[in-house]
């Protein structure tokens, strides 16, 4: 059974940092992509960033660019999202999410769409 658990949530001022965490498990972490996704209230959910184990390649919505970073512990199975100069409008639920071979480009993994398992969110709060 995949089971993706997200942590590292929390409330934050605005040009502080985070860093969230998805635990993985029930598939072959090295062969997966793991995407970050985020929704905020009234708003369609959105991709974030997203890393290919396969390869270790990144990718990033041009709105977080510069301020987060995406890695990968294989040996955890476990993926993280290091993010700084947070912004109120980072405001939003953020999910992680996998999806196995074939692989896509990396645009193809910032659309909710393309993934097959999700966590259950971890709320992340930047006050102004």
């Amino acid at each position: 059974e995949v089971q993706l658990v997200e942590s590292g949530g929390g409330f934050v001022q605005a040009g502080g940092s985070l860093r969230l965490s998805c635990a993985a498990s029930g598939f072959t972490f090295d062969d997966y992509t793991i995407g970050w996704l985020r929704q905020a209230p009234g708003k369609e959910r959105e991709g974030v960033s997203c890393i290919k184990n396969s390869d270790g390649s990144t990718y990033y919505a041009d709105s977080v660019k510069g301020r987060f970073t995406i890695s990968s512990d294989n040996a955890q199975n476990t993926v993280y999202l290091q993010m700084n100069s947070l912004k109120p409008e980072d405001t939003a639920v953020y999910y992680c999410a996998t999806l196995g071979p074939p692989y896509y480009p990396g645009s193809y993994y910032l659309l909710p769409g393309s993934y097959d398992y999700w966590g259950q969110g971890t709320q992340v709060t930047v006050s102004s």
